[in-house]
């Protein structure tokens, strides 16, 4: 399924893609809140957006790729609505990463306004959860903005702080 936003086209994801996913999961400076680190070469990239695309055949929903309607062959980012298992079970995770010349415009607060309204009006889906950083704040804001409210602590990572989850539900008000 495309979007658009005011500024931003969203696309299915395709393996096309691969270059321009390790050009931003690649970089240092996408990952400065990922405790897993950035991707240590492009066949990790493939390995991650061929689970991407199982998911999407499998569930009928998944990543998108970002351009900007002024430059719709540049992707500027990855994100979407995906199925992902937690230790505490299975979530409608809503996941993105943008390249930096991205950052600091509201890009993934549209991105995800769009999402959170895709994911309640067309998937029906009963509530969507974002999982981030204690120490990223801008994410935290993105999911604010978007109506979602902090529910809890989560020991997500092995060895490493606890993560935020934040939640909305679908009969909950923005």
């Amino acid at each position: 399924m495309h979007l658009q936003t005011e500024r931003l086209i969203l696309r299915p994801v395709a393996i096309t893609d691969l270059d321009a996913l390790f050009r931003i999961y690649g970089d240092p400076a996408t990952n400065t809140f990922n405790p897993a680190g950035p991707h240590p070469d492009i066949e990790h990239s493939h390995r991650i957006l061929t689970g991407w695309l199982e998911h999407r055949d499998a569930h009928g929903f998944g990543n998108w790729a970002f351009s900007l309607r002024e430059t719709p062959e540049q992707i500027i980012g990855f994100g979407g609505l995906r199925i992902v298992e937690y230790p505490f079970g299975a979530v409608n995770n809503l996941g993105y990463r943008f390249a930096p010349e991205a950052w600091g415009k509201g890009l993934a607060t549209e991105f995800a306004l769009a999402a959170v309204e895709y994911a309640f009006t067309t998937l029906k889906l009963d509530e969507i959860v974002g999982i981030v950083r204690k120490n990223h704040l801008a994410s935290q804001k993105v999911l604010l903005k978007c109506g979602m409210r902090l529910v809890r602590e989560i020991n997500d990572v092995p060895g490493a702080e606890p993560s935020l989850q934040y939640r909305r539900r679908r009969d909950e008000a923005a």
